[in-house]
């Protein structure tokens, strides 16, 4: 197991725990907070705070193109049929 942690960090890949854990501290750590990224990376575990700034930056590169119409939303089927049934 080990080792496919291992590989997991290496290829820059996130565990829904690293995610979880990332998203928390970013809640915590807001941009006035001194060493911001060392800090994120700490609560993170086994993430470097380049590694934790870079997804930052994408995160907000995300947000960006969804807020912006650039992303469109998923159609549901089920969704719409629930809209048609009044529910």
């Amino acid at each position: 197991m080990a080792s496919s942690s291992m590989s997991s960090r290496a290829s820059g890949t996130w565990t829904v725990q690293e995610n979880k854990e990332f998203e928390k501290a970013l809640a915590v750590y807001d941009t006035d907070t001194p060493d911001r990224w060392a800090k994120v990376a700490r609560a993170v575990g086994g993430k470097t705070p380049e590694e934790v700034k870079r997804r930052y930056e994408i995160l907000v590169e995300d947000v960006t193109y969804i807020e912006s119409g650039q992303v469109p939303f998923p159609y549901r089927r089920t969704s719409l049929a629930a809209c048609n049934r009044g529910g």
